[in-house]
């Protein structure tokens, strides 16, 4: 049995949150690898609706789930997520949660820096959530942050915070804020410590022994890979690695342990935020998207922005995760189109380009090369067999296999999980 990685292989919002907990009932551990409250996942089962951002998905299935140290941690929203779900019955304790203890966390000046950086961007605005993701993953790069661990040893944390808020408080000066209060953060660190210290232990121990035993292990990515730090479209970028190549250095195991890459993707495009976006629809066909795919950000609440399948996006995305199967989902959001295109190429200077080009300018001028093909009117929503399928979706769904060059593993059909369509079993390989 092979270990599942789930990535998002366009610009996050692909609902890997329904894939995955579809997946969670047959996995034995999940683990969440990067990112951080910043993500959004939803959960439809039966007939409640559960909306992660932080918590791993298994968690409402009662699999044991692990934040990894890749992942940088609010302590906060982690305890109003964890009251959250137990308010609508997810039984949370240490035992089906647990947290890595060298995992980086998210203070508040983090959100402060966050928001004040945006704000004072005007155009130049890169859509943070403002939740403090990116000056907290700065301060962990630059060997400043305070992780889990140090909760346990807040008495000795004054070395620490020398460091820290000589960083801090230059850039509050530049906005024109005090200083870090030091004696309220460290009263505000006192608090919270006891709720989350007993969740924290060396998880890649944990998961090595998991291993050892034969266990499967689905590790669950945030964002997408279209959003990566160094594969993504820079600077409208999450501020982490988002590629399948994370969940290794995330989680605290080997490369090796990885096994199955799933890319889940959209059969359509959507993004939230700033940046650029070659097959963007600014037009009724864009709102039509938005409307029947209910394109709403389950952190933020923000509209999606809608356009037409990439297919030279998620073929790159697939070469650098080294993706193994597609989840295609939200097929049924096309039904009912006469005529469906598919990004093919892109022109830049009157040159056809197969790839994406690096260059902000050059990304934001590129002119996409459609392939138009016929739509279909029978409802696809539901379908749970190829046989349910019209023949032009699965026509559809064959071209984008040839054109991303992966197969397609899974065809998700609606946000229920058992309108799944299984072509191959990521857990079998």
């Amino acid at each position: 049995m092979a270990n599942v990685a789930v990535i998002g292989a366009q610009w996050g919002d692909e609902g890997k949150g329904k894939i995955v907990d579809w997946l969670a009932e047959r996995a034995d551990v999940v683990v969440r690898f990067q990112g951080g409250h910043n993500a959004g996942h939803t959960l439809v089962v039966g007939d409640s609706v559960y909306k992660l951002s932080l918590l791993p998905s298994g968690i409402v299935r009662g699999t044991p789930s692990v934040i990894g140290n890749g992942v940088v941690l609010d302590p906060w929203a982690l305890k109003a997520e964890v009251e959250k779900l137990r308010g609508q019955g997810v039984a949370i304790s240490p035992d089906t949660l647990m947290i890595a203890d060298n995992c980086a966390l998210i203070l508040p000046f983090h959100r402060d820096l966050d928001a004040m950086r945006e704000d004072a961007s005007g155009a130049g605005k890169i859509g943070t959530t403002r939740r403090g993701i990116g000056p907290a993953y700065e301060d962990k790069v630059g060997r400043r942050a305070i992780r889990v661990c140090d909760l346990a040893h807040l008495d000795s944390l004054d070395p620490q915070l020398d460091r820290l808020c000589a960083h801090h408080d230059a850039l509050r000066a530049g906005f024109g804020v005090t200083p870090v209060d030091r004696a309220e953060l460290i009263a505000a660190l006192k608090e919270i410590a006891g709720f989350v210290l007993p969740y924290a232990r060396p998880v890649w121990k944990m998961l090595a022994e998991a291993r050892a035993a034969g266990k499967r292990i689905l590790f669950e990515g945030a964002q997408g890979v279209l959003l990566d730090i160094d594969h993504g479209t820079y600077p409208f970028v999450t501020s982490s690695n988002t590629i399948a190549g994370t969940a290794a250095g995330g989680s605290g195991l080997g490369p090796s342990a990885v096994g199955f890459v799933l890319g889940i993707a959209k059969a359509y495009t959507t993004r939230v935020g700033s940046g650029p976006f070659p097959t963007e629809l600014e037009d009724e066909t864009g709102e039509r998207l938005g409307v029947r795919g209910h394109e709403f950000g389950t952190v933020t609440g923000r509209k999606r922005r809608c356009g037409w399948f990439d297919a030279v996006l998620v073929r790159q995305s697939v070469a650098v995760s080294g993706v193994t199967g597609i989840a295609l989902t939200k097929l049924d959001v096309l039904d009912g189109f006469d005529e469906i295109r598919i990004c093919t190429g892109y022109r830049l200077n009157g040159e056809l380009l197969d790839h994406f080009p690096a260059h902000a300018a050059d990304q934001a001028a590129v002119e996409p090369v459609y392939e138009t093909m016929p739509g279909w009117h029978e409802s696809t929503a539901g379908a749970r067999s190829w046989a349910q399928l019209p023949a032009q979706a699965i026509k559809y769904v064959r071209r984008i296999e040839e054109l991303i060059q992966c197969p397609v593993a899974l065809v998700s059909t609606s946000p229920e999980r058992q309108d799944t369509i299984l072509v191959r079993d990521p857990f079998a390989d």
